[in-house]
């Protein structure tokens, strides 16, 4: 397997366990797993976009991504792969060079049809038959960074680009 050029995210039930949490005031929380962030420096370091696809619409998501320095966050999605076509097609990218993490419905279409697609160890069993690689971790625990980890396994970089941080 060759890098893909661009890694697309989903974020409930990937960098989130998929839970909604509401306080006795009714704020919603989520919690994320800071594990996933080194997926982030390890695609960073080898210049891959990382581009969040979310179907929801959430300041905490908003506040998490400005946190992460991320630069391609797109909120209420509910057409993935109009988005991430749309991505590719401005820098000259086939689907078939992006991998995707994904978990559930709206994603489905999207893990279809891009080069290496993924989900965590609890997305629904429809996903996991559909995907190139089952994450043994679940969503909400560091899936997002086991999946770039076998992005790097696979692509035979992965030794190289963990010796960076090691010989720092």
């Amino acid at each position: 397997m060759i890098l893909p050029k661009v890694v697309f995210t989903d974020i409930d039930g990937v960098w989130t366990d998929g839970g909604m949490y509401y306080d006795q005031s009714g704020n919603e929380l989520k919690k994320f797993n800071t594990r996933d962030s080194a997926g982030l420096l390890f695609l960073r370091q080898l210049e891959i976009p990382v581009v969040v696809l979310t179907g929801e619409d959430t300041q905490i998501m908003r506040n998490r991504a400005e946190k992460l320095k991320l630069e391609f966050v797109y909120h209420g999605v509910k057409d993935k792969v109009a988005v991430a076509k749309s991505f590719c097609d401005v820098r000259g990218i086939e689907l078939s060079e992006a991998a995707f993490m994904g978990d559930d419905l709206l994603d489905l279409p999207l893990l279809k049809r891009v080069g290496f697609s993924a989900c965590p160890l609890d997305a629904a069993a429809y996903t996991q038959n559909l995907v190139h690689y089952v994450s043994p971790i679940a969503g909400g625990s560091g899936a997002f960074r086991d999946f770039v980890e076998e992005i790097m396994r696979r692509s035979g970089v992965y030794q190289d680009t963990l010796d960076h941080w090691l010989n720092k």
